[in-house]
């Protein structure tokens, strides 16, 4: 969608990968077409450089998770007054056409505070079901932007408001949808990439070494896998797999991402919203192993989107074993076609425009 004026718009984001990424690649759509996109986030964003390397100015507001029982409750409202009062301020020195959330709570104040000025406003839902913060502000913002055609607790009257848009990839990683799937056959490695969300997985260190160790031999010596693990993890994960001769290469985080991601087979994952979207991206299987704690289970819920259409494997925590995981990997070595055909799922139901789609989103609301 086309637009002479030029925009100013506002992304009110949490500084955790889930919420920064999608804002990544809506800045540097946005950007491409001429228009300033700002940065709004908590004090966890420093991890993430694309605002730097997109000459995009980036502000802090106070924030405060509501954990801890009461106590924790309460500091949360106090944050919650203190961000409103930080980024009502900012606006109204940046005077924004639009501001876009991406949910989670350092993305409140922001919002609120653009509702509060009659700025307009568009909130992005990146997962299944609508997270709490965003059902809160639905009723009040001008558009819903989706990631997934069936989103839960968005009420009846805002139905009008939703477009689906799908959940913004960063380029890098949609670049490897053009890339083919690496050739699996009987003399092939299975390439295995381990990623556990931003912070690693302390259940993925315990049981997939055990699962790998276990094979046979001859299975053994097809395997090379990359693995995210926990700073306090990696030692005694990286020796496992010496130990048993495994091809491994272990990080806390993997900059190159694209990299291996074009080079894996399988992907054993969380079912964030923003591993679901790179997944259907980039045409990759994956083992999904929805986080247990997620609020309102809704890596389960995302988990089931795509592997209810053969586009994934759904393997809830509570059931995860060792033997389990090895005689799936036994499996896809035997019958190749069966990890291949899951990809190709994955491959069709990716959204692979969202940024432009959400830019459009903005422009129309503008």
């Amino acid at each position: 969608m086309a637009t002479q004026k030029k925009l100013t718009v506002v992304l009110a984001a949490g500084g955790t990968g889930g919420h920064i990424f999608p804002a990544e690649a809506l800045a540097e759509e946005l950007t491409l077409r001429g228009h300033k996109a700002i940065l709004i986030t908590d004090a966890r964003r420093e991890q993430y450089t694309f605002a730097q390397r997109n000459n995009i100015d980036v502000h802090v507001v106070y924030t405060k998770s509501p954990k801890g029982g009461i106590v924790g409750k309460i500091k949360a409202i106090a944050g919650i007054f203190i961000g409103l009062y930080q980024a009502k301020k900012l606006l109204k020195k940046i005077k924004p056409d639009v501001v876009v959330g991406f949910g989670g709570y350092p993305s409140l104040p922001t919002v609120l505070a653009a509702l509060i000025l009659n700025i307009k406003t568009v909130i992005h839902e990146q997962n299944s079901v609508m997270g709490r913060v965003n059902r809160h502000l639905a009723t009040m913002a001008d558009k819903i932007a989706t990631s997934f055609a069936d989103v839960r607790f968005i009420s009846k009257k805002d139905q009008k408001k939703i477009i689906l848009t799908g959940n913004p990839v960063r380029p890098h990683i949609k670049a490897v949808r053009e890339l083919p799937y690496p050739t699996l056959d009987k003399d092939s490695h299975l390439h295995i990439l381990v990623t556990g969300g931003s912070q690693g997985a302390s259940v993925f260190s315990e049981i997939i070494p055990e699962a790998l160790v276990s094979l046979p031999g001859e299975v053994k010596n097809r395997i090379r896998i990359d693995q995210q693990c926990r700073k306090e993890d990696i030692d005694k994960v990286r020796k496992i797999y010496e130990s048993a001769g495994i091809n491994a290469d272990l990080a806390t985080f993997f900059n190159d991402m694209s990299a291996r991601l074009a080079s894996a087979h399988l992907l054993i994952c969380r079912a964030g919203a923003s591993t679901i979207a790179e997944i259907t991206a980039s045409g990759r299987a994956a083992i999904l192993v929805p986080y247990m704690h997620a609020t309102d289970d809704h890596q389960t819920h995302n988990a089931r989107a795509i592997s209810d259409k053969g586009a994934a494997f759904l393997m809830p925590q509570k059931i995860i074993r060792a033997d389990l995981i090895a005689e799936y990997i036994k499996d896809f070595l035997a019958r190749p076609e069966a990890l291949v055909k899951t990809a190709v799922n994955a491959f069709e139901l990716g959204i692979i425009d969202a940024d432009k789609r959400l830019a459009d989103v903005v422009e129309e609301v503008a």
